[in-house]
């Protein structure tokens, strides 16, 4: 028996990993047995009513649905990965593991365990490519070193692209039989200990002006001009072959935020400290101010800034913001308040149903001015101009903070040009101290 371990890959459609498990069960003459576990070590941090909990065990359900149909079923666990696996390979006469590689740095001591208790067992384990187009070291300087700047990169990922790159897997096409699994029903929500979150799931069906207009019409925050697909790409209930073959004719802008995703993957593969710590050492020096109270305005929507508090607000609501409006929200904690990045990044890994964390400390890091960028620190958002720029008709902000004309609006928490000046200061002194 084949067993092909779900993660970051919930489709049945040009899964790269189910294609090559159904492939080598056809020529074992054996099945294969799909297996998904909800990690515990990952349920634990989450709130009780996380929308990403709910949408994984929909698509679960869904997967489910297709393999019963097709006489097999999927294979649900709950508990720790490692502890999981132990007791599966007890369980059945399992040949091989098969999967789709993750680069977090979690993901990748995780499959190392679980490698390593697999050939204890005699059993093979296999991870292939499948979320990303370019992965590891196939998007690399000359001389074999990560690119860490994005503009270099781009170019030669493009450089790089064959005629063959966007080719799929056929994994939907049945080539060899499913298994049922041993045992109960799939859990549900309460047996995990979540309950229903009752914001909406973003459909993965894209109108295509969407992306024909995308160049002129992303950063109008006033109006619903972006796909809404990192939820669908974060948890690959979309191929990105399929996405990436799609957008390449349509939008050269939208094929660049697809090449910035696997930048930030890649950089936060080779550079593993940098989920944590400033990519740049040099800024571990920052002396950030951190204070709670303002970090508990910020997070509530409440700073007496009408464009910072609508990205906040939309944020709780939601689940969701606006792409312009991250960066005005990050820049406003960061360098107004000098507030520690790692704190956005954490408030944004808890409420953002697109989390995916190497985009999301690649982006804080951006803004913070700490990462991989050629204009660091000294980049400090102006949110009223921001405002002017980008929401000039007010839509974006009369949506979310329709008090703000009003006498019970806030007034701002910190003027923002002294802000902008102490942050300067502040991170230019951590430079000299280096």
């Amino acid at each position: 028996m084949i067993l092909f371990w779900f993660r970051r890959d919930l489709r049945l459609e040009d899964n790269h990993g189910l294609f090559a498990a159904l492939t080598q069960a056809r020529l074992s003459g054996t099945s294969v047995l799909p297996v998904f576990i909800f990690d515990e070590n990952i349920l634990q941090a989450l709130p009780r009513q996380d929308a990403r909990v709910s949408f994984i065990h929909q698509r679960l359900e869904h997967l489910q649905s297709q393999f019963s149909e097709m006489g097999g079923g999927l294979h649900v666990e709950i508990g720790k990965p490692k502890e999981v696996w132990q007791r599966l390979l007890n369980q059945y006469p399992v040949q091989q593991i098969f999967c789709n590689e993750d680069y977090e740095p979690y993901a990748i001591k995780r499959d190392a365990q679980v490698r390593e208790l697999a050939m204890s067992k005699g059993v093979e384990f296999k991870a292939l490519k499948d979320q990303v187009i370019f992965a590891k070291n196939e998007i690399v300087k000359d001389n074999g070193e990560p690119y860490r700047v994005f503009t270099a990169y781009a170019k030669r990922w493009k450089s790089a692209l064959t005629a063959d790159a966007f080719t799929g897997f056929p994994s939907a096409n049945r080539i060899a039989k499913f298994s049922r699994p041993v045992g109960g029903q799939m859990p549900t929500l309460g047996d995990l200990g979540f309950s229903p979150s009752p914001l909406p799931i973003p459909s993965k069906v894209v109108k295509k002006t969407i992306f024909t207009n995308y160049h002129e019409a992303r950063n109008s925050m006033g109006s619903d001009s972006t796909s809404h697909l990192g939820l669908h790409l974060r948890f690959g209930s979309i191929s990105i072959r399929k996405l990436a073959a799609t957008v390449q004719p349509l939008s050269e802008v939208f094929l660049s935020e697809l090449i910035w995703r696997e930048f930030f993957m890649q950089i936060l593969f080779h550079f593993p400290h940098s989920v944590d710590q400033p990519f740049d050492p040099r800024y571990s020096a920052i002396e950030w101010r951190n204070k709670q109270d303002e970090f508990d305005r910020w997070c509530a929507g409440q700073t007496g800034i009408p464009i910072v508090d609508a990205g906040m607000r939309e944020l709780n609501t939601t689940g969701f913001m606006h792409n312009r409006a991250r960066m005005i929200v990050g820049s406003f904690l960061t360098k107004h308040l000098l507030i520690d990045w790692r704190w956005g990044e954490r408030y944004f890994a808890e409420k953002l149903l697109d989390f995916d964390l190497s985009a999301n400390v690649g982006n804080w890091q951006w803004v913070a001015g700490c990462g991989c960028d050629a204009a660091p620190y000294f980049r400090v958002f102006n949110p009223i101009l921001q405002a002017k720029k980008f929401d000039g008709q007010g839509t974006y902000v009369n949506k979310w903070v329709p008090e703000r004309a009003t006498l019970s609006y806030h007034e701002p928490m910190v003027d923002l040009e002294f802000g902008r000046r102490r942050a300067l200061a502040t991170f230019q002194a951590a430079l000299k101290s280096k």
